[in-house]
């Protein structure tokens, strides 16, 4: 629950905000359609509330104290978020009801994204708001409707539906690989092994898992998202160990080539997350008889 007695109001905000740009009571009071004591008020009340100075005048001049740079970065963002939220309601008709979906990135625009044309055609009135990965608290607490995430099927206060595994492959750009053809998968360290933060132990488990072991295999740039390490590996950074399925399409076109045939199944898996509460409600109940279809017909579109 907030703690009003330490919310400060939106036109405080906008007050402060205004007079961080023009550096000026009078013209932020100008901007505001307000009178310019009115500005002052506004924001001393805020400084009271802050116990902190947000402004002082050097030589007659108005400047920023290192607390109004501080708070103004996170001031913008929440005017911005406000802002942002209001034009996405007023996009909506009294009929359209929205369902929150959260997705890691890579697997969201890689997997999820292209099937989503189907979902439009058979729910219009559902407006499919799509976001990067959350929490599972975000799950619960309403942030979001329903969650896909890689792991094991098993987060409390939800109903988990396993969708598929995954299998890791090296790729890389064909422009990569030597003249002469690798005899050991260790070798592929001549080209860098790109890393994923997500998964700091896959080169290790990969090796491992074909009983090898190399020095190198926590060794490379490090990247955040798989979608980074597919562009990294195409430009010819090095070699990336990925799920096949997000990378089809570069190898069937020839972008991406296995330098080592060598596939690990992951011992996790993707699945899509819901909380328990809402098992019935029929947006949710939609979109998990959908995707169903999905894993059924993995080519379909409907």
């Amino acid at each position: 629950m907030l703690n009003k007695r330490y919310l400060p109001s939106i036109t405080a905000l906008q007050c402060f905000e205004a007079v961080t740009r023009h550096l000026s009571f009078t013209r932020a009071a100008e901007e505001l359609n307000l009178t310019q004591s009115a500005v002052s008020k506004q924001v001393a009340q805020l400084e009271e509330l802050l116990q902190h100075l947000l402004f002082r005048r050097v030589r007659r001049r108005l400047q920023m104290t290192p607390a109004g740079d501080l708070y103004l970065v996170e001031v913008r963002k929440i005017l911005t978020q406000v802002e942002m939220s209001t034009h996405y309601l007023r996009s909506y008709g009294g009929d359209t009801e929205v369902l929150r979906v959260s997705t890691p990135p890579t697997f969201g625009a890689r997997w999820l994204v292209p099937r989503l044309k189907g979902w439009r055609l058979r729910h219009p009135s559902i407006h499919l708001d799509l976001c990067s990965e959350q929490e599972a608290d975000d799950l619960l607490q309403g942030r979001s409707d329903l969650a896909f995430y890689f792991g094991q099927g098993s987060r409390p206060g939800t109903e988990c539906l396993k969708l598929f595994g995954e299998e890791l492959v090296p790729v890389c750009a064909p422009g990569s690989l030597p003249d002469t053809p690798f005899t050991d998968p260790t070798q592929l360290t001549d080209l860098v092994l790109l890393q994923n933060a997500s998964r700091p132990q896959a080169w290790h488990d990969w090796f491992d898992n074909q009983g090898y072991h190399t020095e190198h295999s926590y060794h490379g740039p490090r990247f955040e998202t798989f979608y980074m390490c597919i562009r990294a590996a195409q430009v010819g950074c090095g070699v990336a160990l990925l799920p096949k399925f997000l990378v089809e399409e570069e190898l069937a076109d020839g972008k991406l080539v296995i330098p080592w045939k060598h596939a690990m199944p992951s011992t996790d898996a993707y699945y899509l997350a819901y909380p328990e509460h809402s098992a019935e409600v029929p947006k949710v109940r939609d979109f998990v008889k959908w995707m169903l279809e999905q894993i059924d017909s993995p080519t379909s579109n409907d």
